[in-house]
């Protein structure tokens, strides 16, 4: 079952979905308070708040905040993943993959480092799958993607080009208040560097 999905991706998306199960069913809120993303500083002013382990620029990746925000990861890294694995192989995709989720997690805690306010907890694997995005867009440019909302199709260069530059404008503007988008595109920072680095060597 689900062989066609090949072996990285679909036990990436078994951890998350097992992650989720067990956030689910756990009385206490310690999966946030020690494995999301909490900032490196806290502002004077700011006491009781979990603070930053450096296990956690990877666990965050891990974890979501309701099932809608786990489906569109899953299907995104569904999506993008799957080809990306196919092409650079098991080792490489990972290292892609961790790339965007490390920059990602650098990315929002130098963002919070500069903007400051209440410490808030960062989780999700969209970093990753920006990150994925944009490697798929750079190796299928051509390639037909559909938006979900609306439902217009378009070249994977177009569709990441796209979503970096609506990422860049809420960040800048603050609205969707709650969302990461200066980790989105620190994943997507970080797929390009690990790409750069690689075809270098």
């Amino acid at each position: 079952m689900f062989d066609f999905v090949p072996k990285v991706t679909r036990t990436l998306i078994f951890i998350n979905v097992i992650v989720f199960f067990l956030q689910t069913i756990l009385t206490s809120a310690l999966p946030i308070e020690w494995f999301a993303l909490w900032p490196a500083s806290v502002p004077p002013g700011y006491v009781g708040y979990p603070r930053f382990e450096p296990w956690q620029v990877i666990t965050y990746a891990f974890l979501h905040g309701g099932v809608n925000h786990l489906f569109l990861n899953m299907l995104g890294l569904y999506m993008f993943g799957s080809d990306v694995e196919r092409v650079f192989g098991e080792k490489r995709f990972l290292q892609i993959y961790f790339s965007s989720v490390i920059t990602a997690a650098l990315f929002q805690m130098i963002f919070y480092s500069l903007m400051g306010g209440e410490p808030s907890p960062t989780i999700g694997a969209s970093g990753g799958v920006f990150g994925l995005l944009l490697t798929y867009a750079l190796c299928f440019p051509k390639r037909t993607v559909m938006l979900l909302i609306p439902p217009i199709p378009m070249p994977a260069w177009l569709f990441a080009t796209l979503y970096g530059a609506i990422e860049l404008f809420q960040g800048i503007a603050g609205t969707q208040s709650g969302v990461a988008h200066f980790a989105h595109l620190g994943g997507m920072l970080g797929a390009w560097l690990f790409l750069k680095y690689w075809r270098r060597r």
